[in-house]
């Protein structure tokens, strides 16, 4: 999957279940009168002011990208040079290269375990109360990958990701929300859609890395099994085919609409 969808697929994942609003369907209803009046959008799990979801968003769409740091000429490589360049080259030479370690359970469990010793850095101020410098400076680096991946700033203006990253890392330091969880579950969110978006192309991935189970041989020419147990090890599911193709676009479009009304919803309403 493009770097722009993995980061939109993880703001929506987020935007799914911090926001809520309804969508009216009255118009529709009148000439399908078996719709209903209105459909509620999200799930609304967290009562979050409109600058926090907006910030949690752009966090869990820079974790939707982190499992490309294996990869040196993925989006995030490109994003805040030269730091993300000499990260990319290192996370792909100890997690064995693309679409390994960092697409498995082991990498998910890595990546929100940082999160969770990141959140757990607190510092008091006094006559302030407590922030998050752990979580502002993990902050920096995801919301910058996004930025960088979603295009908000053109690619000759190659300093400018670190002035959104930074912005958003100040938010998350100062006015992050108090419950302990948010940080990891904006990390875990971001790169298990990450995961799940490569699953559903042709490549998809080993999900028990470092181990391998190949398909036994008289198994490979089987149409169904071939096309989902790769001859790698790896699983997929590939409803979108390959990466880039126009079925994911076709599903990444409505995503990505979602992604910017739920974060007009949430600022606006």
């Amino acid at each position: 999957m493009m770097g722009a969808h993995h980061a939109a697929s993880g703001a929506a994942v987020w935007l799914a279940m911090t926001t809520q609003f309804d969508v009216g369907l009255s118009g529709l209803a009148r000439v399908v009168p078996a719709l209903p009046e209105s459909v509620t959008v999200g799930m609304g799990l967290f009562d979050l002011t409109p600058t926090a979801v907006v910030a949690g968003a752009m966090v869990t769409a820079g974790a939707a990208l982190v499992p490309d740091a294996d990869h040196r000429n993925a989006t995030i490589a490109h994003s805040l040079p030269p730091l993300s360049n000499m990260m990319c080259i290192q996370v792909g030479k100890m997690s064995g290269g693309h679409r390994h370690g960092t697409h498995s359970i082991l990498g998910l469990a890595m990546f929100v375990a940082i999160a969770a010793l990141a959140g757990m850095w607190t510092v008091q101020l006094p006559g302030y109360g407590t922030i998050f410098p752990g979580a502002g400076i993990l902050a920096v680096l995801l919301a910058s990958f996004a930025a960088k991946a979603l295009k908000f700033i053109p690619d000759t203006m190659q300093k400018f990701p670190w002035i959104v990253g930074i912005a958003v890392g100040a938010f998350v330091t100062m006015f992050a929300p108090q419950e302990e969880y948010w940080f990891p579950l904006a990390m875990g969110l971001g790169v298990a859609a990450h995961i799940a978006g490569d699953m559903l192309t042709t490549g998809g991935c080993n999900l028990l890395w470092p181990f391998r189970i190949r398909p036994p041989r008289c198994l490979r020419r089987v149409p169904l099994v071939k096309n989902i147990w790769r001859p790698s090890g790896n699983i997929a599911i590939p409803v979108l085919g390959n990466a880039g193709s126009v079925r994911e676009w076709l599903v990444l479009v409505p995503v990505s609409g979602y992604v910017i009304w739920a974060m007009a919803d949430a600022v606006f309403a």
